[in-house]
């Protein structure tokens, strides 16, 4: 016989190997018990036939065919409900149904073995006596071991076909309940693991004349097989349900510590089946919460985005601020464009808004905006800075001295720097479907107009007289640069420059 090939034909074949043992060997110790239990109980009862040869030739005829054809009969619905498995194939609904459903199915062709040995015991005891009270309770008695071994193979065949029913509901989690309950299989295992054999020793009693008890051994053996049985049944029950809370458990735990990149294994049509695949949808709404509020803050910054998010705060307006406001723009980006390709353009530009990014985040600051080939950094808002003028002066003189060592490879890449400072109005601007966090404000347009007076300049860099009154540690590393009159404004006003301008560009 030819080994199965693919994934799906090696597990099924690997279930069907886990079934032919496992079911089988419920049913047979199952029939043993029960024929030992018969065995016991009918003994010394005067004028009833008891069990005799006719009843152990009848238990192995009765064993073998009713086995071979309940394999036969399971192996055919196994193959049927997992032929997507070996197709290597989602399956369709009715097919996860099917595959859920095995259990069930297991349990079902189980008690019909049963109820046909009950039958059959029944008319071979109703033969041989007018007893029909002793006939009935032997037939119950068959049957109630039929519903133990029933239910342990309900709970042995869902046990065994957990790795199909992950694959079956990995394509297509359960929305609602399509399987037994939690509350169903601990009221099933109950049944199973300790009233049938409540039931089997009243009905030890019921059958007896009054003057003849069954044997201790008789109730010993019983009380035993229902210590033994039930004690299995809970087993596998308690390990059915308490092996899904503790993966459970163990995932919350990692998403607690900040770990999304979990999930689990949704195998049961359940109420535990609907809190794993609901926790997994959990995971991915986190998951993608993680990525907005990484994209939003890229986009508007991460100390706007924390204040957003932890504020609930999407309305328009805004207050006035104190901040700092720096202004960097490339030198002859129209040049560059006409005469670099535009991926080496893009390439160029990025490496310059990194140094950017860098330099300001360094000192605490955030990139409001970038506009084509520039950027306007500001200090002091959305988070309050007192030292929000010496953080942007630090970061211009750290700034020029970054892109100058981009230049050292990128010769042909220059950039201008203006810092002002102010109060502005800063806030949500823009419309309710769509607004972005920015500042307004005299501090926006002179850092921008100095930025141009900077392009004409050695060094680069230009700073406001009032940006400098606010950061008095800073006075020292800057150097007045002269008056100019910018662009729009009627008066003059004194410009600065880092001290070490001179030293720098002449070693450019």
């Amino acid at each position: 016989m030819a080994a199965p090939s693919s994934r799906g034909d090696r597990l099924q074949a690997q279930l069907s190997r886990k079934l032919t043992v496992r079911i089988p060997a419920a049913n047979v110790i199952g029939a043993i018990l029960a024929l030992a239990s018969g065995v016991l109980t009918a003994a010394h009862i005067h004028g009833q036939p008891g069990v005799g040869r006719a009843d152990y030739l009848t238990f192995v005829i009765y064993l073998s065919v009713s086995g071979g054809a309940s394999s036969w009969y399971l192996g055919r619905r196994t193959k049927a409900a997992l032929v997507w498995l070996v197709a290597d194939r989602e399956p369709t609904r009715a097919e996860q149904r099917a595959t859920l459903g095995l259990p069930m199915v297991i349990s079902l062709t189980a008690l019909v073995s049963w109820a046909g040995a009950a039958s059959i015991w029944a008319g071979l005891t109703a033969s041989e006596t007018d007893n029909w009270r002793y006939t009935v309770c032997v037939a119950l008695s068959i049957l109630l071991g039929g519903v133990t071994t029933s239910g342990v193979s309900y709970l042995l065949g869902e046990w065994t076909m957990r790795p199909a029913a992950a694959l079956a509901l990995a394509g297509a989690p359960p929305t609602r309940r399509i399987g037994p309950g939690v509350q169903t299989k601990l009221l099933l295992s109950w049944v199973v693991g300790a009233d049938v054999f409540l039931l089997m020793i009243g009905l030890a009693i019921l059958g007896r004349p009054a003057d003849q008890p069954p044997s201790r051994w008789a109730i010993w053996f019983i009380i035993g097989a229902g210590f033994a049985a039930g004690t299995f049944v809970l087993y596998v029950a308690s390990r059915s349900l308490a092996s899904p809370l503790i993966d459970l458990r163990r995932a919350v735990d990692r998403v607690t510590h900040g770990d999304l990149d979990v999930g689990l294994e949704v195998n049961d049509g359940g109420e535990l089946g609907l809190v794993q695949a609901g926790f997994n949808q959990m995971v991915r709404g986190l998951q993608e919460r993680r990525t907005l509020q990484d994209l939003f803050g890229r986009h508007v910054g991460a100390d706007v985005a924390r204040l957003a998010l932890r504020n609930g705060d999407v309305t328009l307006g805004g207050e006035r601020r104190e901040v700092a406001v720096i202004f960097v723009d490339v030198i002859g980006s129209t040049r560059l464009a006409q005469t670099r390709r535009p991926e080496e353009v893009v390439a160029m530009l990025n490496r310059f808004f990194g140094a950017v990014v860098r330099a300001v985040a360094d000192e605490g600051g955030w990139v409001n905006k970038f506009e084509g080939d520039g950027a306007m950094c500001v200090f002091g808002a959305p988070v309050m800075a007192d030292d929000y003028a010496a953080r942007a002066l630090r970061a211009a003189r750290t700034l020029r001295r970054e892109l100058l060592a981009v230049s050292m490879s990128e010769t042909e890449l220059d950039a201008a720097i203006g810092v002002s400072a102010g109060t502005v109005v800063a806030g949500n601007v823009g419309a309710e479907q769509r607004f972005e966090y920015t500042v307004m404000g005299l501090p926006v347009n002179e850092a921008e107009r100095l930025t141009t007076e900077a392009k004409s300049r050695l060094g680069r860099v230009l700073a406001s007289e009032e940006v400098l009154s606010r950061a008095p540690g800073e006075a020292s590393r800057w150097m007045v640069a002269g008056e100019t009159r910018l662009r729009g404004y009627d008066e003059a006003i004194l410009v600065y420059e880092p001290a070490d301008t001179v030293r720098v560009g002449q070693n450019v």
